[in-house]
């Protein structure tokens, strides 16, 4: 395998380890190989590289999971209120009696 002349770094390694180890760590080893490299553009594109792909799949990650959090209470409600009109509708067809939902109870009235 024929080596390409990358450049000189100015970390003082081969241009491809210092690309490579900008990845090494995610976003963070991204963050301190493009702080200390101040010459080498293919490293400093991989350094920055990096930071926006992992960078921005740390931040997708941190939102998602703040918004399981928020929303969970609210899973919990969906779900008991659920189980609640469950037994409710149950009980009524049981019983006989015709009790109507606000739109859903529209669209079977219209379609039965």
């Amino acid at each position: 395998m024929d080596a390409k002349d990358l450049g000189k770094t100015s970390l003082g390694m081969e241009a491809n380890i210092a690309a490579l180890l900008s990845y090494l760590f995610t976003f963070i080893s991204g963050i301190i190989v493009y702080i200390l490299e101040k010459e080498n553009k293919f490293v400093r594109f991989h350094a920055m590289q990096s930071i926006v792909v992992f960078g921005s799949l740390f931040a997708l990650s941190l939102m998602l999971q703040f918004v399981l959090i928020v929303l969970w209470p609210l899973v919990v409600i969906l779900n008991i209120t659920g189980i609640v009109l469950w037994i409710v509708l149950m009980v009524k067809a049981y019983k006989g009696e015709y009790f109507k939902l606000p739109f859903a109870g529209d669209i079977a009235q219209k379609s039965s």
